[in-house]
């Protein structure tokens, strides 16, 4: 791991305390969890047919699992718990796939995309992989916002039909096209891993860092679902 993009914690409570700054805007708790997380997933299924299904106490309490799927389920809503009593409000999910944007625009804006999560006021980004393909960072020095290449810059002002000036710059906030990315020539994307909790850096005024730019696992039919844990 770099430690000019992010920085190792030993537990929750330096998780939660330990502050952003210079160049590290994410901070990761490496967890060896123990229980079946499989199993949760294939006694979940297909869910409801959505590509998305939310888990909740009732639900994952309902299965009949097994001690060792038991084990997992309780770890899962221990993490939500204790993020809830921080103040915040993660959801836990069991992912078969996310939408892709299909559109003709020159950014795509889906997860697969590499990007910056944005909130208006002070925020982190909370998350954890139990299960399934991880999601993937890039350092810093090595993301360019995709609005600065010069050919999607001018892809985007042909569909702005407009000049470079503050209203371009406001169209391309109301699109979320500042906060997508790519990465720089032999980029080294770095893995979130399985397990692990992780606090990121969000886009907001103010901000002492740069965000995190990550992105979800590329999806096919036939992978393993996810169990992803985010707020």
């Amino acid at each position: 791991m770099d430690s000019l993009s992010f920085f190792r914690v030993r537990d929750f409570h330096e998780l939660v305390r330990a502050p952003f700054r210079g160049r590290v805007n994410a901070l990761c708790w490496e967890r060896t969890l123990s229980g079946d997380y499989a199993e949760v997933v294939r006694l979940i299924g297909q869910g409801s047919g959505e590509p998305i299904t939310p888990l909740d106490e009732e639900l994952l309490l309902g299965l009949p699992l097994s001690d060792a799927g038991r084990v997992a389920a309780q770890q899962m809503l221990g993490d939500l718990r204790q993020l809830r009593e921080l103040g915040l409000d993660p959801v836990l999910n069991c992912i078969h796939g996310y939408p892709r944007d299909e559109s003709d625009s020159p950014v795509a804006t889906d997860v697969f995309s590499y990007h910056a999560d944005s909130a208006p006021i002070e925020a982190d980004t909370w998350l954890c992989t139990y299960f399934g393909a991880c999601s993937e960072g890039l350092h810093s020095q090595d993301a360019v916002r995709r609005v600065d290449v010069p050919a999607t810059r001018a892809a985007l002002l042909q569909r702005y039909g407009g000049p470079d000036d503050p209203g371009f710059e406001e169209f391309l906030r109301e699109q979320c096209y500042e906060l997508h990315y790519v990465p720089r020539p032999g980029a080294e994307p770095y893995s979130f891993g399985v397990g692990h909790l992780w606090r990121i850096a969000t886009e907001f005024p103010g901000s002492p860092v740069p965000p995190c730019v990550h992105r979800a696992p590329s999806t096919r039919p036939g992978d393993p679902a996810r169990l992803l844990l985010i707020s």
